[in-house]
């Protein structure tokens, strides 16, 4: 089915989840502070959970908790690998379930939700090899006078109580980047998932709690951003806060919290370049997902195309066919690619950007079109001005602009114009421009040959200016999450 049709529904009874609440000190509560909230699926409101709506006095029980978990000391690194190990077993067991929660609360479809669920399999999996490995080092006190006699070595230890706060646009994986380091390094967390998207996450809780996690040392708090995340970020007991969200919402939660250490992932608006010669058929192929997958609700979204003139019609007469082909509707249908985005404000708002940046000189190729549901039909915009939102901010939906340029000195300073610097992707067949990009390009990771929607689990992630501060993978985040201790032994 293409977009010509109608959007695709699924005429099956919608499930609904019943988690057991928050998780505060090891026991779960089923109504916060402000009683309870409902999450509804964005594609048509039905109802997917009810769940508690937490407040200031709830984030302080649990950071408390969390505190008081640090003191005893009860979760030994043996046993922390042990439940990060069954963790990772028990989500591939589970995850047609994860899948299916994620596909309703945050309307990412089935099939793009079972890639996620796999990929917090994969998390779990690294933090717990990580959290058997990471480790101090010996130091050669004696290579200088004032060291001799003296034995030294390091040691890594946890750098206190984590505040977890994640969006709603990977609520499974997004929520495993954080909690699985965190008890690899030993650190009690309290996470505070996306207002929208809590589901998955309480369901994660659910599981590690039963795995036998020690009371405190993994709590849950939920409810709204202003109310929870605040509190929970400037709690006096928090000693570092890793936050994934937008980059207003970051930046201003680490101003909040100066002597603390604030981790910060956030947003961009990813360019690709695609030079002559390259393999643009398989960029225009790649484009044709990367942009589009979860409605381009992704950081690392492929949202600026810089294609070299010589080739910029073949790649768009490939490119824009795919992207007519894919298929728009209820995110619980198996053939589903782009769903709704997360609220009907977004999807208003694609159209604001979209007509704002045709008004402004852009060619629409294609898409542009609000539908119901919330759904935004995939679009391709050829060359808006630079000024256009479409172009200088971070779309966070189903958009893709194509610019054409003459030569790669210019792509490099048309990628790099940006106040965002999370990941850029450049295609080309020559090793020199490869290494020119890679060298040249400020951006937290430049990918060759690939789109910059591109992402292992593993790999160091993060980004530079207003996209962020930090590098996510389990081995850069427990490093991140401990403290070098020296000990010195005098002999």
């Amino acid at each position: 089915m293409s977009q010509e049709d109608e959007v695709m529904t699924v005429n099956e009874t919608k499930p609904h989840f019943e988690p057991p609440g928050m998780l505060i000190a090891g026991e779960w509560t089923p109504a916060g502070e402000n009683g309870q909230m409902e999450v509804r699926a964005p594609y048509d409101g039905s109802l997917v959970a009810r769940v508690p709506a937490g407040g200031p006095r709830d984030v302080d029980r649990a950071v408390r908790a969390a505190a008081e978990a640090l003191r005893r000391d009860d979760f030994p690194r043996f046993d922390r690998v042990r439940v990060l190990e069954q963790t990772a077993a028990a989500l591939s067991d589970r995850r047609e379930l994860f899948a299916r929660a994620i596909a309703l609360e945050c309307a990412k479809p089935l099939k793009t939700a079972r890639v996620e669920a796999s990929r917090a399999v994969e998390t779990f999996a690294f933090a717990a090899a990580e959290a058997r490995r990471y480790a101090g080092e010996v130091i050669p006190m004696d290579a200088t006078p004032p060291g001799s006699g003296k034995t030294g070595f390091t040691l890594r230890v946890p750098v206190g109580v984590v505040a977890a706060i994640t969006p709603f646009n990977f609520p499974l994986n997004l929520v495993a980047h954080k909690v699985a380091p965190a008890i690899a390094a030993g650190c009690p967390v309290v996470l505070k998932p996306a207002s929208q998207t809590p589901v998955s996450a309480l369901l994660l809780a659910e599981l590690l709690d039963g795995l036998g996690v020690p009371a405190g040392w993994l709590n849950v708090v939920t409810g709204g951003g202003g109310t929870v995340g605040d509190a929970l970020a400037t709690h006096e007991e928090v000693a570092y806060v890793t936050f994934t969200g937008s980059a207003e919402v970051g930046w201003s939660m680490a101003a909040k919290a100066p002597r603390k250490k604030v981790r910060l992932e956030l947003g961009s608006n990813s360019p690709l370049i695609v030079d002559s010669p390259s393999d643009w058929q398989t960029a225009a192929s790649k484009v044709s997902t990367a942009g589009y997958a979860h409605a381009g609700q992704s950081c690392i979204s492929t949202q600026r195309v810089y294609v070299h003139h010589d080739i910029a019609d073949d790649f768009l007469e490939e490119l824009l066919p795919r992207v007519e082909d894919l298929r728009l509707g209820d995110p619980l249908d198996e053939h589903t690619d782009v769903s709704s985005l997360i609220t009907r404000d977004d999807t208003e708002r694609m159209k604001e950007w979209t007509d704002e940046a045709v008004a402004a000189g852009a060619r629409l190729l294609t898409g542009g079109e609000a539908l119901e549901h919330g759904i935004f039909r995939p679009t391709v915009l050829e060359g808006p001005p630079p000024q256009a939102r479409v172009q200088c901010q971070e779309v966070f939906g189903p958009i893709v602009t194509v610019t054409r340029y003459a030569d790669f000195e210019e792509a490099l300073r048309l990628a790099d114009d940006s106040r965002y610097g999370l990941q850029a992707g450049v295609f080309t067949d020559e090793l020199g421009k490869a290494l020119k990009a890679a060298k040249s390009l400020h951006f937290g990771g430049v990918l060759i040959n690939d789109v910059p929607t591109s992402r292992a689990d593993q790999q160091p992630y993060g980004g530079v200016r207003d996209s962020g501060n930090t590098r996510e993978g389990p081995a850069y985040a427990i490093e991140e999450m401990t403290e070098t201790r020296l000990v010195t032994l005098q002999t």
